[in-house]
C-alpha cells in the first residue's frame, strides 16, 4: 500500500492504515492530513485532530535503519540543554517497512527585533555543553549518510576517523579521486586547536531551524556529536543564510580561538564531501581545492 493517496481535491493524504495507526497512538479522530514537505528521505505531513495538530515524518526502514531513533536522541540531547526551542519528540515506531517520527506541529512566527542576538546567544550557550571526549554515546546521520561518532581523545582524531575518512571512502567508492590525502591529513593536524569539546548541532545550514510563535529560534534535524564547535560555525557560513549579527553575539559571548576564519575550509570540506556524495560531481572541484590547499 503506498503511503499517501490523492483525496478529490488532490490535496495528498495518508494511507487508511497510517490513518488508522495514528489514530490509535493519538487516542483521537485525525480530522485532516495533509503533506507539508517530500523527498528522497522522508516525506513529512500535518496530521490534525480536535485537539492536536502533529507532525509525522516517514521513510523506509530497510534503506535508513535507525535514523528517527538517532534523530529522536539527538532532538533530546539538544533539549536537555535549555537552550533553543526543540520539539518533543511524541512517537518514534514502524508500521510494515515504514518507520515514522512524531513531534508536535510548530507554528511559523516571525523574527523579532532581538532575533538575532537571541539566536548567538543560545548557540555559544549550547557550545559550552561539553564531554571529556570527542564523539557521541552512539552513531546517527547526516541526512541519508551514516555518520560514526566513534569517541576520541582530540578534536583532530574525531575528525578523521569518524567525519573525512568514511566521506571520503564513500566518494572514491563513487569513482572521485583525490590526491594527496595522507599529505592533507598530517597537515591539518597542526592547523586545529586544542579546545574542549562542544556540543554541536551538526548540520546547521538555514533550513535546520524555524520561527515559531513567539519569535525565537527552533532547532530541527541534528546531527549531533561532541566536536569542534567551529564545525556548525563553518557550515553556517558554508550556505549563508545567517545574519551577521548572529555571528557578532556569539564571539561576544564565547569568543572562537584566533584564525578560525582561516581554518574555515578544513571544517567546510566535510559538509562538502556530504554533498559531493549525495548530490554528485558539482561538489568535486570545491573538495579538491580545499584538500590541494593543505597538501
Amino acid at each position: 500500500m503506498p503511503i499517501y493517496i490523492f483525496d478529490l481535491q488532490k490535496k495528498i493524504v495518508l494511507s487508511p492504515k497510517h490513518i488508522n495507526h495514528f489514530e490509535t497512538l493519538l487516542s483521537e479522530k485525525i480530522k485532516e492530513s495533509y503533506l507539508l514537505s517530500g523527498g528522497d528521505i522522508n516525506s513529512v505531513y500535518a496530521l490534525i485532530t480536535k485537539n492536536q495538530k502533529v507532525v509525522i515524518k516517514l521513510n523506509s526502514n530497510s534503506k535508513f535503519p535507525g535514523l528517527f531513533e538517532a534523530e529522536a536522541a539527538g532532538l533530546q540531547k539538544l533539549r536537555d540543554c535549555n537552550c533553543f526551542v526543540i520539539p518533543d519528540v511524541l512517537q518514534v515506531g514502524t508500521l510494515g517497512d515504514d518507520a515514522f517520527l512524531m513531534m508536535p506541529y510548530i507554528a511559523k512566527g516571525e523574527k523579532t527585533t532581538n532575533f538575532s542576538e537571541e539566536f548567538g546567544k543560545r548557540l555559544a550557550q549550547l557550545h559550552r555543553e561539553s564531554k571529556p571526549y570527542f564523539g557521541f554515546e552512539e552513531d546517527n546521520y547526516i541526512g541519508s549518510l551514516s555518520q560514526k561518532n566513534t569517541k576520541c581523545k582530540s578534536a583532530f582524531d574525531f575528525y578523521i576517523v569518524s567525519r573525512l575518512e568514511p566521506q571520503f571512502n564513500i566518494a572514491i567508492q563513487k569513482g572521485f579521486a583525490f590526491l594527496g590525502l595522507d599529505m592533507f591529513y598530517k597537515n591539518i593536524e597542526n592547523e586545529i586547536p586544542s579546545e574542549k569539546s562542544s556540543l554541536v548541532h551538526g548540520d546547521l545550514w538555514n533550513g535546520n531551524y524555524i520561527i515559531n510563535e513567539e519569535g525565537l529560534p527552533c532547532l530541527i534535524d541534528p546531527a549531533v556529536a561532541y566536536a569542534s564547535r567551529e564545525m556548525d560555525i563553518a557550515m553556517m557560513h558554508l550556505f549563508g543564510g545567517f545574519d551577521n549579527r548572529i555571528f557578532e553575539v556569539y564571539h561576544d559571548t564565547y569568543p572562537l580561538i584566533e584564525n578560525w576564519k582561516i581554518r574555515q575550509p578544513i571544517w567546510q570540506l566535510y559538509y562538502l564531501l556530504v554533498h559531493l556524495n549525495l548530490f554528485g560531481v558539482s561538489y568535486y572541484q570545491q573538495v579538491k581545492t580545499i584538500v590541494k590547499m593543505y597538501s
